[in-house]
């Protein structure tokens, strides 16, 4: 049987270190000083897409916002107006918004008077 290590210092070099903190794959930087997803914008017909939507989630209903032309920070800025203005929760996942509830008519108002061009998707 092996003879168990009595310090670090045995253990002949460092294992793991969270001392700085998560990177950017792209650019190598820490997540808070990254550009790349500060300017990347998702390509697109720059046409806001809202539906109404309850697959794959016991029957809840959700409304999704797809295609909205903006940055990843603008976007988290713009889901979370929007959740305060339906008065409910929601979440940003892969660019796309999701706001708990039926609020189709409510978000393609709210869009269009953020100065995006928005239409019903679906059904």
């Amino acid at each position: 049987m092996a003879k168990k290590a009595a310090s670090f210092a045995a253990l002949g070099g460092l294992v793991f270190s969270t001392d700085a903190g998560r990177h950017c794959p792209e650019c190598s930087k820490p997540v808070d000083a990254c550009i790349c997803k500060q300017t990347v914008i998702p390509a697109g017909d720059g046409i806001a897409r809202v539906r109404r939507e309850s697959k794959g989630r016991g029957g809840k209903t959700v409304t999704t916002i797809t295609g909205v032309p903006l940055a990843e920070d603008a976007l988290k800025e713009l889901a979370t107006t929007l959740k305060k203005r339906c008065g409910t929760g929601g979440a940003l996942k892969d660019g796309i918004i999701e706001i708990q509830g039926d609020h189709v008519e409510l978000l393609l108002a709210e869009l269009i008077k953020h100065g995006f061009k928005a239409k019903k998707s679906g059904g």
